[in-house]
């Protein structure tokens, strides 16, 4: 009887090693079929599904406390388990290189509780030979047990895109490897049980994390480009989105928008791409290129920012600026490598002040994180400009025109980056408006 049949049949278990925008929602989706244990290293965060609460708002509260999987910080329970999932972050470091640390730990956990007949499958994002050249090593030495004998390992990377409602694990095609073609066809089977849109068999693990890694490259690469537009058409006098609305009516022009990149994703991906390809003797020339556009967009935008006040005759030093949104992206509460960051910065470097307002964002995280206190509309006080990073839902429900008695200028400066606002109303409505 192969393992799958095990698993379905509830006489094994499945264990998530990670709890975060990518794990939860496994271990949820999972305990709907089987026996789940779902485990992170952090008590707190563990304690705080207990309780009913989804941190991550990708399930929901009732989908936590409805779930049967069984919550724990207590590693020996991963004992427990024959199939083990690991879902934690793969960060990068300050000089831009790979930050395996995260994984590897997990590889660690693994390992001291790993069993006689188990599959682990890494679902992290990494460069193509991490699974087989770092992670089956640290399994084997922390197990004692010999990878292809005694357990076996795949790869499926993680497709969840926080924050989408639409795009949810479920409807999107997953992605599936193994080291052979039986722990290729477990994994397969295992994972076609909460994948409605089913699987896509990789022909092996290294082509599993290639695809993964590349997925966010092309993304990034896209958005560069037109981040690369957007400060061309700017010099031009020329509005960049309305350049965009007219490109798009042509039924193959990829219909991309510039923004800030950040995330764990799209903004760290491509770096785990050109360190793997350095290490072989190639430098990465259009990746790393698009990389540069777009960390270096948060600069800019404070800078615009800064070149409008001076414009408008306000006193950059000692100005007050109100700053909308400091999540990576619209309507997720997640703040981690966020370049709204940058923004906040390069403003404070010209001895603005900054006042952030996100009624999304975890306020405990932001402040942890980046120090600083987040506010809300009716605290922000007289301002002299404001910035709108990110396309929360909750911003379009503003009154506009109410919003002016925030300003201590005639000049009311309104930086729209996603450009979420209607051009016309703005300027109708007495705004200095400029987007992205």
């Amino acid at each position: 009887m192969s393992l799958y049949t095990d698993i379905k049949e509830k006489k094994e278990k499945i264990s998530v090693v990670g709890l975060g925008y990518v794990g939860l929602p496994l271990a949820v989706a999972f305990a709907k079929k089987t026996d789940v244990i779902a485990y992170d290293i952090s008590e707190e965060k563990v304690n705080t599904y207990k309780n009913g609460t989804d941190v991550t708002c990708e399930v929901g509260n009732t989908a936590v406390q409805q779930s049967a999987a069984v919550f724990t910080s207590d590693e020996s329970m991963l004992k427990q388990a024959k199939f083990h999932i690991v879902a934690v972050p793969t960060p990068i470091n300050h000089d831009k290189a790979p930050d395996l640390y995260p994984v590897e730990s997990a590889s660690h956990t693994v390992g001291r509780n790993l069993t006689k007949g188990s599959i682990v499958v890494f679902e992290s994002t990494v460069y193509p030979g991490v699974t087989e050249e770092i992670c089956i090593p640290i399994l084997e030495k922390d197990s004692g047990l010999k990878c292809g004998i005694d357990f076996k390992v795949g790869y499926s990377p993680e497709r969840i895109n926080p924050g989408d409602k639409v795009h949810r694990l479920e409807s999107i095609v997953k992605v599936v490897s193994g080291m052979d073609e039986e722990s290729l066809d477990v994994v397969a089977k295992v994972y076609e049980m909460i994948i409605d849109a089913g699987v896509h068999r990789a022909t092996s693990i290294k082509v599993a994390e290639a695809a993964k890694v590349i997925e966010n490259s092309q993304r990034d690469i896209n958005i560069a480009f037109m981040n690369e537009l957007s400060i061309i058409f700017n010099y031009m006098g020329i509005d960049t989105k309305e350049v965009l609305e007219a490109a798009g009516t042509k039924w193959n022009f990829l219909k991309f928008t510039p923004g800030l990149v950040g995330g764990h994703c799209i903004g760290v991906d491509p770096y785990y791409l050109t360190y793997k390809a350095q290490t072989l003797g190639y430098l990465s020339k259009l990746i790393l290129t698009g990389r540069r556009i777009n960390d270096n967009m948060g600069q800019y935008l404070a800078e615009q920012t800064v070149k409008t006040m001076i414009k408008q005759g306000i006193k950059v030093n000692g100005a007050k600026v109100a700053l909308f949104g400091i999540t990576f992206k619209e309507n997720c509460p997640d703040a981690r490598n966020t370049k709204v960051i940058d923004v906040i910065n390069v403003l404070k470097e010209y001895c603005v002040e900054v006042v952030v307002v996100d009624p999304v964002a975890d306020a405990e995280d932001v402040k942890q994180t980046y120090n600083i206190e987040l506010t809300d509309t009716n605290n922000i006080g007289k301002i002299d400009s404001c910035i709108f990073c990110v396309g929360h839902t909750e911003f379009l429900n503003l009154d506009m025109d109410e919003f002016k008695k925030y300003y201590r200028q005639d000049s009311k400066i309104l930086i729209d980056v996603k450009g979420i606002f209607n051009k016309d109303e703005m300027i109708e409505n007495g705004y200095k408006y400029w987007r992205l």
